[in-house]
């Protein structure tokens, strides 16, 4: 057994001895392309989206060096119509660049390394091949093709390791993305590769306006296209794990949820809803992974209007994006909008590709956008959070001049968004300055309830023993006007369940006095 050819099947049949959510169908789709002009495919999603489950699956499938049949025929695949023609029939190459970048970390001669590495065992596994030393990997491998008469398999995870891990060293990434066309777009792959499959975090770089490798069909966090349900969990597949292990499928949507994925606008990180899982407590396991760079380091990049969208976003609103700028290279950003796009590719946004827009997914990837901005030298968001703490407190406490004085603070801000002339900009407002109530509460703008909508209503998460709350607001008016409209209207009557733990909030802006008021009527 090889180390990169022939590997064997071991590694998804230890996935299929666990819990294992069927994504056997998308081999299909591969198949579909094997020995065609569509052959070559490259998947780019964020950090733990099953990326490299669904190439050990494939591996597991190829590889002719085993039989793999019983970890298939319960799955999908084993119903469709390809599955007997292409099972086990392939010499399969299967190489996780991370290992090398690991290994051969800030060794600037990292490519010739892999080249020799396969290739030794490509000359060890088929010792009747006659090879030159002067061979490189792809002249090896269209002797053993041409020997044998058989077509390879190539399977690369985390193809831009490189690309990252080197992004200072543009000689490295140019050795590589040459590698990568000397086997790929050439004339001889089609006589040495039935199929090559790539995944990785960033899509292939774009040298002007095309693509280094324009024969791929790439599948990226902004255009999914038909893997879009290959790649995270859908709602269906957690509701069904939540029914299976008894867990809450709310707190799932709300802490895991989010992910706009072309037509599939419910996609689930899988990785956290598995540890989700297993623990049986819901929690912020994104940050325990360990981010591949400090997306800091792009926050930070402070491109005309960034701060406000970043603010904005934390409190649950949504920026326009042009994501076509981003000629996927780390090295070279140059906009607000490339580093809003790479933190679509990086996870930490996701995107609608119909309205243009992006905004944060879920309460976790919410939280470590939190953190990446408190890490960051931006004093002013950095204040807001802090301040938002201090306000959410006040406001429990019923410390009415505390409220005020810290929507003062968030309107006095110097950002354009927390500047306002009416109720609807002062609740934008109130949204961004109770920033982190919403690791406690779902908060609605503009919520239906009684006989009107209620300006914002925050409702505490499940198991809080924090109270809800009904906060209405007042332009130029007196503040009374505000509790005495949450009366009238009825608006707590669709928090009944919090009769008795509820807070009613006025907040008033004078115009003229440029004062901010406030007035509590607690209901505890």
């Amino acid at each position: 057994m090889g180390r990169f050819l022939n590997k064997g099947n071991s590694d998804f049949e230890n996935a299929r001895n666990g819990e294992y959510v069927d994504k056997s169908a998308m081999i299909q789709i591969i198949n579909d392309t094997l020995r065609t002009e569509l052959c070559c495919t490259c998947v780019t999603r964020a950090r733990r989206f099953g990326k490299s489950m669904a190439a050990q699956m494939l591996y597991a499938y190829y590889d002719k060096s085993c039989n793999s049949r019983h970890l298939f025929e319960d799955l999908e695949i084993a119903k469709l119509p390809s599955f007997e023609k292409h099972l086990n029939k392939y010499p399969t190459i299967y190489l996780d660049v991370t290992k090398f970048t690991t290994k051969f970390k800030g060794d600037k001669n990292i490519v010739n390394i892999i080249q020799q590495t396969v290739k030794e065992e490509v000359s060890e596994l088929y010792p009747d091949v006659v090879m030159k030393d002067s061979y490189d990997l792809m002249d090896a491998l269209f002797a053993v093709a041409d020997y044998t008469k058989e077509r390879f398999i190539f399977i690369i995870d985390e193809w831009d390791a490189i690309c990252r891990e080197f992004d200072k060293a543009p000689k490295v990434m140019d050795d590589y993305v040459s590698l990568l066309r000397r086997m790929f777009k050439t004339d001889e792959t089609a006589q040495v590769f039935a199929g090559v499959y790539m995944t990785g975090i960033l899509p292939i770089k774009r040298y002007n306006t095309e693509s280094a490798l324009n024969n791929f069909r790439e599948y990226t966090m902004l255009k999914p296209g038909k893997l879009a349900q290959y790649f995270g969990f859908t709602h269906d597949e957690v509701e069904t794990l939540c029914r299976k292990y008894g867990m809450d499928i709310k707190e799932m949507e709300r802490w895991y949820d989010g992910y706009n994925l072309g037509s599939k606008s419910r996609i689930f990180n899988p990785y956290s809803v598995m540890n989700a899982v297993n623990d049986e407590t819901y929690d912020n396991y994104w940050t325990q992974t360990g981010a591949f760079d400090s997306i800091a380091t792009y926050i930070q990049m402070n491109f005309d209007g960034l701060k406000d969208d970043i603010i904005e976003m934390l409190g649950g609103g949504r920026r326009g994006v042009n994501a076509g700028t981003f000629s996927n290279d780390i090295r070279n950003i140059k906009s607000k909008d490339d580093v809003l796009t790479v933190l679509i590719h990086l996870g930490y946004l996701t995107y609608d590709a119909t309205a243009k827009e992006c905004y944060v997914p879920n309460l976790e990837v919410g939280e470590a956008l939190q953190y990446a901005v408190m890490s960051s030298d931006w004093t002013e968001i950095v204040d807001i959070i802090n301040s938002s703490k201090d306000l959410l407190e006040a406001t429990i406490n019923g410390d009415e001049e505390a409220v005020a004085y810290q929507i003062e603070k968030a309107h006095e801000a110097n950002t354009s968004i927390l500047r306002y002339n009416n109720e609807n900009s002062l609740a934008c407002v109130l949204s961004i300055a109770y920033i982190y109530a919403k690791n406690y509460y779902s908060i609605h703008r503009e919520y239906a309830s009684g006989k009107g909508y209620a300006d914002l209503v925050m409702i505490p998460h499940r198991n809080s023993t924090k109270p809800a709350m009904v906060i209405e607001l007042k332009y130029n008016k007196d503040v009374k006007t505000a509790i005495d409209q949450i009366h009238e209207r009825n608006y707590p009557e669709t928090l009944s369940d919090y009769s008795d733990n509820l807070l009613l909030v006025g907040v008033t802006y004078d115009r003229k006095t440029k004062q901010h008021i406030c007035q509590i009527e607690s209901k505890i």
